[in-house]
């Protein structure tokens, strides 16, 4: 089995879904998971785990995410993009500054109200299943963080756009929201994620050339270990005499490392076998002097 993380480039017409089908297919395995649901018209960055990695799959999906967009001002749709039926249309009598302003007032956080057409559930069903069967149901506002948004080209009625934001954010609910604000409505009719952490494009593939690598035998050089997830945290090696301790999931003491480092309560430190597998995500609890796990990836064949 293969254990480890690869960065797709998912490309338009392709839901999340297709593109686990498709890895299952191409590296002849079913553990495979996405970490974070991209609409079939969006491209971009979509880390996809193997094996063990699986487990980062909600890790992952927590990451802060970066997106380049184009806001379509004056048209109002049903899905908040150009894939879905035109509710109306309205002059765009606004200035770059006002659209500027506009921009900057969502910087931060805010409440954002989910769009109908979207995977979320209300009492057990998903909301595109309401919206297709022509219902609408009240959603509660969820918060939701802009830390970033930059203007990249303003040529009216398009705005194209660069946004950070929090995970949970739908950006092209982001788009009607400015749109309301200038008063004259908008939609997305573009968006590519070019970040999810530290996943960015320049590490992405496509489907045809993983396929490809597939085929040439080299599949395992688009895959990026579990443990750099978590190259920012010290690092530790257990004795091996003691790796039945992490090879169980259980606690260890300092001791069983040979190794005399401390570190601060809860701090997160990467656990390692003599011959540098990896184990698993440890923190220390200075009450017991012991190492307790947080997350183990016991890799099996």
């Amino acid at each position: 089995m293969m254990n480890g993380i690869t960065v797709i480039f998912k490309e338009s017409g392709f839901t999340s879904h297709d593109v686990v089908a498709r890895m299952r297919g191409i590296c002849g395995q079913k553990k495979i998971g996405h970490t974070g649901t991209l609409d079939p018209m969006a491209t971009g960055v979509l880390p996809v785990c193997l094996g063990s990695a699986t487990k980062l799959c909600d890790m992952l999906a927590d990451r802060e995410k970066e997106y380049v967009a184009e806001l379509l001002l004056g048209t109002e749709t049903d899905t908040q993009d150009t894939t879905g039926k035109i509710l109306a249309v309205h002059p765009v009598e606004v200035s770059g500054q006002q659209v500027r302003e506009a921009f900057l007032s969502f910087t931060g956080e805010y409440s954002q109200i989910p769009p109908m057409y979207s995977a979320l559930k209300v009492n057990g069903k998903k909301l595109y299943e309401l919206a297709r069967a022509g219902k609408e149901v009240e959603r509660k506002p969820r918060p939701v963080f802009i830390r970033e948004t930059e203007i990249l080209e303003c040529s009216l009625p398009v705005v194209r756009f660069r946004v950070v934001c929090s995970k949970g954010t739908y950006i092209r609910t982001l788009c009607s929201d400015i749109g309301g604000k200038l008063g004259c409505g908008g939609t997305m009719q573009k968006l590519e994620r070019t970040r999810v952490g530290e996943f960015g494009l320049e590490n992405a593939r496509t489907l045809g050339e993983l396929q490809r690598l597939k085929e040439e035998g080299r599949l395992g050089e688009a895959l990026a270990p579990v443990d750099s997830v978590f190259r920012r945290c010290p690092s530790l090696h257990v004795l091996s005499e003691c790796c039945r301790l992490v090879d169980n999931g259980n606690v260890f003491l300092p001791e069983h490392t040979g190794e005399k480092a401390r570190y601060a309560p809860g701090e997160w430190v990467r656990v390692y076998r003599p011959d540098e597998s990896f184990a698993g995500i440890y923190s220390f609890e200075p009450d017991g002097g012991r190492y307790k796990p947080v997350k183990m990836f016991l890799e099996k064949e």
